[in-house]
């Protein structure tokens, strides 16, 4: 039994078009918010106190209430300049919806308007969570986790609206599904002088170039080979002349893991080569890990509850297994806490042709009923 109708769809359709058009970046989402909270008021959903603004949360009470299921939207755009004309393209400039969190917010409004008219149908309790920063840190589900937002919650379910995932399909990897992505600063301190008489200097760049390389022994020697990382540099400054050997050499990178011991053995291992290979050549390695998500890890009990109500609601065929990625995603915080599991939905095709973060990226409309069907199931069976 399916319960979206066309009508509920449209509004959703309006909603995500209203957030679409007035993009808010991470930790500024307050004029979201506030809509969202109208809206939650209206449907006569209380609110809960206690929540880090501008997160939003709420709390619907299901008819018997033995059991509670938290369901999670993010609600923030990205600095990207839109270059799609649309009757609601963004009307920020510089900043929009460039991965589909304005659908996501939508969708659980769309859902929440749902249980609202029909309450005698929910049993479980239901936690909705309107969540601030995804895209950065401070990441907003780790703030909600300490604020305490999965006390007495049994499950939680989010899902993604996604470019790269075929249209008509719905689906998840099940266990680790999406990296852990941590960053880290280097700053490597030598004894610069002339390009000519390197024998007095002690050379940050040379030192550089060994550390860079040894990180790689990291993902080829010490991880586990069935549990896949990635160690990428981004940037390396270093000087501003042909014949001066400089005093400093700066690296910036990413670390990447699918698995929790491989996150923390990347740390471990980046900081000691860093401090003994600079020291083995006379220099100072100064190392700063700057802690991002943990790896998104979807829980089997979750995962077949999930899959039952896929093919229970949209058939067998629509379900698919999705690879894992190295991209990252916040809602690993909640999953290292409780059971749950992070749902895609496929928009890969004409409508949604570019990737995420594009100037030119779009959801695909079409895909809506699908999603929103998707949370009122999870809210009734998860």
């Amino acid at each position: 039994m399916t319960h979206t109708t066309a009508e509920l769809t449209q509004w959703t359709v309006q909603q995500r078009r209203h957030f679409h058009k007035h993009p808010e970046l991470s930790g500024q989402e307050h004029k979201t918010a506030a809509y969202v909270k109208e809206r939650l008021e209206e449907f006569g959903i209380p609110l809960l106190d206690g929540f880090t603004a501008p997160n939003v949360v709420a709390f619907f009470k299901g008819t018997e209430g033995s059991r509670t299921v938290a369901l999670r939207a993010d609600m923030d755009a990205l600095p990207v300049h839109e270059q799609v004309e649309k009757p609601f393209s963004s009307t920020v400039p510089g900043v929009m919806h460039a991965c589909g969190h304005d659908a996501h917010t939508a969708t659980l409004l769309g859902a929440a308007k749902w249980m609202s008219e029909h309450p005698e149908l929910v049993k479980n309790n239901i936690v909705l969570i309107f969540q601030s920063s995804e895209e950065e840190s401070p990441s907003g589900a780790q703030q909600l986790v300490k604020d305490g937002v999965l006390e007495g919650v049994n499950a939680i379910y989010g899902l993604h609206y996604m470019s790269n995932v075929a249209l008509g399909k719905v689906g998840f990897a099940e266990g680790f599904s999406m990296a852990s992505s941590d960053d880290f600063d280097i700053v490597i301190e030598g004894n610069g002088g002339h390009g000519g008489i390197p024998q007095d200097t002690v050379d940050p760049i040379y030192v550089a170039t060994h550390v860079i390389q040894s990180f790689q022994s990291i993902i080829s020697r010490n991880l586990n080979p069935f549990h896949p990382g990635v160690i990428s540099f981004g940037r390396m400054e270093a000087g501003n002349s042909y014949n001066v050997i400089p005093d400093q050499v700066t690296l910036k990178g990413t670390i990447r893991a699918l698995s929790f011991e491989g996150q923390e053995l990347m740390y471990k291992r980046t900081v000691e080569l860093t401090e003994k290979i600079s020291d083995s050549f006379g220099a100072v390695g100064h190392y700063h890990y700057i802690e991002g998500t943990p790896p998104v890890y979807n829980h089997p009990e979750a995962c077949n509850t999930a899959r039952d109500i896929i093919q229970s609601t949209f058939g067998d065929d629509v379900f698919t297994e999705v690879e894992p990625t190295m991209g990252a995603e916040d809602f690993g915080y909640y999953l290292k806490e409780k059971t749950g599991a992070f749902i895609n939905v496929g928009m890969e095709g004409e409508k949604s042709a570019y990737p995420h973060h594009h100037p030119k990226f779009d959801v695909d409309e079409d895909t809506i009923p699908t999603g929103l069907e998707l949370m009122i199931q999870l809210a009734l069976k998860g």
